[in-house]
């Protein structure tokens, strides 16, 4: 059983001028082989790109990746045709199964986009590749904790190919209190705002929380607010 708290500036680091990439955990050019990831959390990049910028048609393979933006907007080309623009409140997961090749720009002439994309590897290798993007800014502003994207039976809005993992958002309020899932890892990213975990110190924007084989945990928004990304899995 543990707790561990990573400050925003124990993260890794790419900066190439166009992109600003902090990474929490090993990732590119960034390598510590004892932090590859939490679980099945394998990627979970906070990603900063200026305008009329972007990452050009790259490959992926037996990965499912979850795209989430903070601010900005994020203009998504694909292999299979698909084409989309997603900003706050848009959920997107994308499938590379047996391999897909897209890009990924920011549209905007004078805005940046601030968004965190996250890796997770499918149960099953080799898959048809796939694409899915659900607004959800409804169900976030109900409070509370958003069953965002999970596996079959979670109940969360977008589906991904891996069983035992989920992925929830809560946009919280001053205050706020949620509790987190219960689950053998549980990652905890305060991507916008401050929080705290029980009695823990505080958290501000950018920090992690790593939970293993933890018992029930409580989070409290900090006084400007918090939008969390919450990982569950195996």
């Amino acid at each position: 059983m543990a707790i561990e708290i990573r400050n925003a500036a124990a993260r890794g680091e790419t900066q190439i001028g166009w992109l600003d990439s902090r990474h929490c955990f090993s990732f590119g050019s960034y390598v510590d082989q004892t932090n590859t990831g939490h679980g099945l959390l394998l990627v979970s990049n906070d990603d900063r790109v200026a305008p009329a910028t972007g990452f050009g048609t790259h490959g992926h393979s037996d990965m499912e990746i979850i795209t989430w933006v903070l601010s900005g907007e994020v203009e998504h080309s694909d292999t299979l045709g698909n084409h989309g623009i997603i900003g706050p409140g848009l959920a997107q997961r994308m499938t590379a199964g047996r391999g897909i090749r897209h890009s990924e720009q920011n549209p905007s002439p004078d805005v940046e986009a601030h968004f965190v994309q996250m890796w997770v590897p499918p149960d099953t290798v080799g898959l048809e590749p796939g694409y899915e993007q659900q607004d959800v800014t409804e169900l976030l502003n109900a409070g509370g904790l958003v069953a965002i994207a999970g596996g079959t039976g979670s109940g969360a809005v977008i589906h991904i190919n891996q069983r035992d993992a989920v992925m929830s958002v809560g946009r919280l309020k001053p205050g706020e209190t949620v509790s987190l899932p219960v689950a053998v890892h549980v990652h905890v990213f305060v991507a916008l705002g401050s929080a705290e975990i029980n009695d823990h110190k505080a958290l501000e924007q950018g920090a992690a929380v790593r939970l293993t084989d933890e018992g029930p945990q409580a989070i409290t928004a900090g006084p400007e607010g918090a939008e969390l990304i919450v990982w569950a899995t195996a």
